[in-house]
């Protein structure tokens, strides 16, 4: 059909393969996690963009290669390529700023088990929305570690991870063996993120009772908010965290 001179032309779609790897299948859909799937694209969006529209967040794409050449996100996909999605690798470098978190309003407890372990770890105890979020991220350069998707996937985000598990003990695993971080146990206040340095038992008197002034010795004090600290009837609960916690990073750091 001819319209004032003009033939339209037909909207190119070009179809592509994709195969996501074993780790990723979380993400997609049931029907792409068995080899190679057919996916149509719009012609203009780039595959980061449609790999992302398929359930997976840029976060966790280690690389991207079409026809085994890599490839950045931008690439726009032609008719008839083959992509392989792979995974982050671990333990993954997070280049550009020293590693420092941010963890959203549901990732309480681990916050505080990464603030024991002397990770610098920003929290945010309520829900300041995702565009805040990403923002702080960008600000302060932190990776931001969420179960949400959807956040992970906003443009202003610095850095970004999933948290797959939902229990804190395997959650803390995922961390520590994704990232390795330096761990500085006993250091960092649990509350607020702040450091902690030795103090006496007579400058802090007056904010302990008495039975614990007379049941211990050695304490410290956060720089931020003042809380005190001494090793009390969990400190064997939360040594064997720690420990379990260098073993771990000790582990990851040897398969770089």
């Amino acid at each position: 059909m001819e319209v004032n001179g003009w033939h339209p032309m037909a909207v190119i779609r070009p179809e592509i393969q994709l195969n996501f790897a074993p780790e990723l299948h979380i993400f997609v859909d049931a029907r792409r996690r068995i080899g190679p799937t057919v996916v149509i694209t719009d012609g203009v969006s780039t595959l980061g963009h449609v790999v992302e529209s398929l359930g997976v967040p840029l976060t966790e794409v280690g690389g991207l290669l079409v026809d085994g050449q890599a490839v950045p996100n931008a690439h726009v996909p032609a008719a008839g390529e083959s992509v392989e999605v792979r995974p982050v690798s671990r333990p993954q470098r997070v280049e550009g700023a020293p590693l420092r978190f941010l963890l959203d309003v549901h990732l309480g407890t681990l916050a505080r088990r990464m603030r024991l372990l002397g990770i610098d770890t920003a929290y945010e105890s309520t829900d300041i929305g995702d565009p805040a979020l990403a923002a702080r991220s960008a600000a302060e350069r932190r990776v931001l570690l969420s179960r949400d998707r959807g956040l992970l996937r906003r443009r202003e985000l610095w850095a970004g991870a999933y948290v797959y598990s939902t229990h804190p003990e395997q959650q803390l695993r995922e961390v520590l063996e994704r990232f390795a971080p330096e761990l500085a146990p006993w250091e960092r206040c649990v509350s607020c993120n702040g450091d902690l340095v030795k103090t006496t038992k007579e400058s802090i008197r007056t904010e302990i009772k008495d039975g614990t002034e007379h049941a211990y010795d050695a304490f410290a004090k956060c720089t931020g908010c003042g809380q005190v600290y001494w090793q009390g009837a969990h400190h064997a609960r939360l040594e064997l965290i720690v420990t379990q916690a260098q073993q771990i990073t000790a582990a990851a750091n040897a398969r770089r």
